[in-house]
């Protein structure tokens, strides 16, 4: 009796070795990629993701499987009239946010949503800032400029329509009075819709004299 309970306690380890066996070769078949019969790979989901990115970065929309045609139709520069690192520095961090920004038709831009909260986690220093008309310091000093050029780029397109926009206590000197475009995070905002009947792209830039934005159309070809 004893002998024939050990054949059974083997018969039970082997059929769970070749059960084990069979689930671990379905799994890793999964997940390798299938073979053609010269070797090479035909597909994976990680080739198709970087292909995707291949695509996008090369100006292609991998959902229509179409290609965008850029043409600028407006552009707006305004002079940097203060050296002060911090403040360049912040002029920099959001004209990178707004750089490369689609806008598409019908949609709405908003400058704090896309350019975020100018925190010191986000990299933020404190420079020159307007507070009832009067200069004071704060995070993201700097970023008036950013938006005002953007607004000046925009006035310049039909169909752009400014939704929300609000001006200085005081002249900022890099624009003409009137021109400007305050921004506060969740406070004061500038916002326009995209009524152009097309989508349209920011492009925006920092050099060491300017605050540089182009808006460009885009046309969408097979």
């Amino acid at each position: 009796m004893k002998n024939k309970w050990i054949f059974v306690l083997i018969g039970i380890i082997v059929i769970a070795g070749i059960a084990a066996f069979f689930l671990f070769s379905q799994n890793n078949s999964n997940n390798t990629p299938y073979m053609a019969s010269d070797g090479q790979r035909i597909s994976t989901e990680v080739e198709n993701k970087s292909q995707n990115s291949s695509n996008l970065q090369n100006g292609q929309n991998t959902q229509d499987s179409k290609r965008f045609v850029e043409t600028e139709i407006s552009k707006f520069s305004t002079k940097i009239l203060v050296e002060d690192d911090n403040r360049d520095n912040n002029l920099e961090l959001s004209a990178s946010k707004i750089n490369g920004v689609i806008v598409k038709d019908g949609e709405e831009f908003s400058f704090n949503d896309t350019v975020g909260n100018p925190s010191p986690d986000e990299g933020y220093e404190k420079a020159g800032i307007f507070i009832g008309g009067k200069k004071s310091k704060g995070y993201g000093g700097g970023n008036c400029q950013i938006s005002t050029t953007l607004y000046d780029a925009v006035l310049k397109v039909k169909g752009l329509e400014v939704t929300e926009r609000h001006e200085h206590g005081k002249e900022v000197g890099y624009v003409e009075k009137g021109k400007d475009a305050t921004v506060v995070y969740d406070e004061l905002d500038l916002k326009f819709k995209n009524n152009t009947g097309y989508d349209i792209k920011i492009y925006s830039d920092v050099t060491e004299e300017k605050v540089n934005v182009k808006i460009v159309k885009l046309s969408y070809e097979s």
